[in-house]
């Protein structure tokens, strides 16, 4: 067991923390270590194809997208089950969240993913690689997704199906 000791300026500060932590108050944990969980390899994405497009194809909806590598001839539908693999981010660069990092693919059924993801989806095979940037109306709109993604945010992703799992 260890003993922490937090001064108020690196805890709660003057705000404090609701009615649990008066303002400026200094924290004491007593910390007991019950295990270690090792986390999963990182995945990296893989590559794109050499003549790649370098422009984005707009579609009707507004959805910009570059496919990177078209996959088989295996297209999904919004009802099938997918595995994906994907890197989330905003469009200032921050990534708000990544299957590569967390080292294992997304189980997914198109039509319960963001409206810009199952559009896109649709437009390669397995193996295929695609980049989205999809305006706020298409991702998760006026509510967000706190707080991770701000509300009214246009994102960025980069979505490789590995697998279709029904047809």
């Amino acid at each position: 067991m260890i003993v922490l000791d937090v001064p108020a300026k690196l805890g709660y500060g003057p705000a404090g923390h609701s009615d649990v932590v008066p303002p400026n108050s200094d924290l004491n944990f007593l910390v007991e270590l019950i295990g270690v969980q090792h986390a999963l390899a990182r995945v990296e994405p893989g590559q794109a194809d050499p003549d790649a497009p370098k422009e984005f194809t707009v579609t009707e909806s507004g959805l910009r997208h570059r496919i990177l590598r078209p996959g088989n001839d295996q297209k999904p539908t919004l009802e099938d089950q997918v595995s994906v693999h994907y890197r989330g981010s905003l469009m200032d660069g921050r990534v708000f969240d990544s299957s590569y990092f967390r080292g294992e693919p997304l189980t997914v059924t198109v039509k319960n993913v963001i409206d810009g993801w199952g559009e896109g989806l649709t437009l390669i095979g397995e193996g295929g690689m695609i980049e989205l940037v999809i305006p706020s109306k298409l991702g998760y709109g006026e509510e967000g997704y706190p707080p991770r993604v701000p509300a009214n945010a246009d994102l960025h992703f980069l979505v490789e199906l590995q697998e279709i799992l029904s047809e």
